[in-house]
């Protein structure tokens, strides 16, 4: 049907072009919003009547005569209507809707997607400092940016996933002084134990039993390894650089585990202090200065951001001679423009708004030719965690928030994922433990995965070869739940195209669970095991369609697809 489709919008396109030339290009269908209307609509007509000065209602039954006169409306289409001032509806032969049965067995797992746009691009996810393990914040930006990455190779892009950390900041200093002090016996709440708020020194202690876990681990010299680093631990409890080594060596191998259990892998782990150790912090600066982006007040170093829309200009080099955290973010875009990614997208929590427009302040005052615009940014709310009806808060092995390897533990990768795409970023999400692990209905991915389970059982119940389904007669598929399911299928590429487009995974799950819905309904209203060898097949055919896209759209997700349940 994407092939009908396709035949379809040229002809519209062609007949726009002669009531006026360069109407063609912007040729296009929607859904009508009552499915009763027809499969197709255009508004055309009523957008050309004005620069035509022409009733478009008249316009639309030019127009209509026009599409009716050409082949493919003849051998496609039903009807073409009009509706009200001049809405064209158009319906479809069964026909023309079967042929998406054929598209999807003969592409397989490539349905829906595009070929190669030779463009590269770069999404930054997760890049949480090794301080601690992964909380569920971090989990709901794991989903999503592989989710993204996921939905872009889709559309033909090259992806690069990229986790950016800093391993010799203010927090990594706190790691090492906890990890010391446990080291030394002492843990929190003896009298050592930093715990005045007031110091901006000590109140950032780190107090979880994973630090004990580090401390322990040190003193016995282990050798840990992540899958960008590996340090072997001296033992001495006054080797402070030793113990900052292996803090961040055992904290990104703990990471690395939860990401694996979540099933994701980095192509790239890239060190924000590489920015300065390299100068690129120190070139960029100079740029700035040099540009006449800048200027000194009360002995710091401003950029004139508000010269590119922010509402005031922002320190860059601060009195003590330190730069602010937005300088180092201006640098590392720089160099992802310069290693070639023409598009990026960041992943981050809902705190990091206020750094979008300072740093395309500085993107656009360094004079690279970035375009305005970029990074694009995805900001996400924190998740709350409801089990048995309370909410859940602390995490033992963290020491003040429910981890994603408890959560994976408690649910499964599959449910965790799930969930966390199945609301817009920018939304508040409550994720109900008891529910992930649900067997029912009310449980959206239990839903999904069941109706691709139950299909794999119907087609293991007949026996045959799945392959042979990609040539049978799809006349036998006439019913209104089965048009109903085929249309459905039919729209999963526009689908992933406009999730792409909006950064919007949630819509592939809403997308999924729809037609989940659509084919229980269809499984429900017609048996499929039937004596008639025709229709069966017919039958069997679509339903093998169903199971390959929901398939696909799982994988988008990065959940699995059970063939039994």
């Amino acid at each position: 049907m994407l092939s009908v489709k396709i035949e379809l919008l040229e002809a519209l396109a062609q007949a726009l072009e002669k009531l006026s030339p360069g109407a063609g290009a912007k040729a296009a269908f929607e859904s009508p919003k009552v499915a009763a209307h027809g499969d197709f609509a255009t508004t055309a007509a009523m957008q050309l009547a004005k620069p035509l000065k022409l009733n478009p209602r008249q316009l639309a039954e030019t127009l209509r005569a026009d599409l009716l006169a050409t082949p493919c409306y003849q051998r496609w289409v039903d009807a073409v209507d009009i509706a009200g001032p001049g809405f064209i509806n158009i319906r479809l032969k069964p026909e023309a809707k079967q042929q998406i049965v054929r598209e999807v067995l003969s592409q397989t797992t490539s349905y829906g997607n595009q070929g190669s746009n030779g463009q590269r691009m770069l999404v930054e996810f997760v890049s949480a400092n090794p301080t601690g393990p992964l909380h569920v914040g971090h989990g709901r930006q794991a989903a999503l940016g592989d989710a993204i990455c996921n939905l872009f190779q889709s559309q033909g892009w090259n992806v690069h996933r990229e986790f950016y950390y800093n391993d010799a900041g203010v927090q990594i200093q706190t790691l090492t002084n906890s990890t010391q002090l446990r080291a030394k016996g002492f843990k929190p709440g003896d009298e050592c134990w930093p715990t005045d708020s007031d110091n901006p020194a000590s109140k950032a202690f780190y107090n979880g039993d994973y630090i004990a876990d580090i401390a322990n681990d040190f003193l016995a010299k282990k050798t840990v390894k992540a899958d960008d680093r590996e340090f072997t631990a001296s033992g001495h409890v006054d080797d402070v650089e030793s113990i900052r080594q292996f803090a961040v060596a055992y904290l990104r191998n703990e990471q690395d585990k939860d990401l694996q259990a979540f099933n994701l892998k980095f192509d790239e782990y890239y060190l924000e202090s590489s920015l300065y150790t390299s100068g690129r912090v120190a070139k960029t600066v100079e740029t700035l200065v040099a540009n006449g982006k800048t200027y000194e007040q009360d002995g710091a170093l401003w950029l004139r951001s508000t010269d590119y829309g922010d509402d005031k200009d922002r320190v860059m080099r601060k009195q003590d001679g330190t730069f602010t955290y937005f300088v180092p973010d201006v640098a590392y875009h720089i160099a992802k423009w310069e290693r070639g990614y023409s598009k990026v997208i960041n992943i981050q929590g809902t705190d990091h708004h206020g750094t979008i427009a300072r740093v395309r302040a500085g993107l656009q005052a360094a004079g690279a030719g970035i375009p305005e615009g970029y990074p694009d940014y995805v900001l996400h709310t924190m998740v709350r965690v409801v089990r048995g009806g309370e909410e859940v808060k602390i995490s033992k092995r963290a020491g003040s928030y429910v981890t994603l390897r408890d959560l994976i533990e408690w649910t499964s990768k599959d449910a965790v994922r799930f969930f966390l795409l199945s609301r817009k970023p920018d939304t508040e999400y409550t994720f109900d433990v008891d529910l992930a692990v649900a067997k029912n209905n009310d449980n959206p991915v239990y839903y999904v995965q069941y109706a691709h389970a139950r299909i794999c059982s119907v087609l293991s119940a007949w026996g045959g070869d799945a392959a042979s389904l990609a040539g049978v007669d799809l006349s036998p598929l006439e019913s209104p739940q089965a048009q109903a399911l085929m249309l459905l299928l039919a729209k999963y590429p526009d689908m992933l195209t406009m999730a792409a487009q909006g950064f919007a995974p949630h819509d592939v799950t809403f997308y999924l669970r729809e037609l989940a819905a659509c084919y229980h309904s269809y499984y429900d209203a017609e048996r499929i095991l039937v004596d008639d060898e025709a229709v069966k097949l017919a039958r069997l055919a679509l339903v093998a369609a169903t199971a390959q896209v929901l398939h696909n759209g799982l994988a988008v997700l990065g959940v699995s697809a059970p063939q039994k349940m």
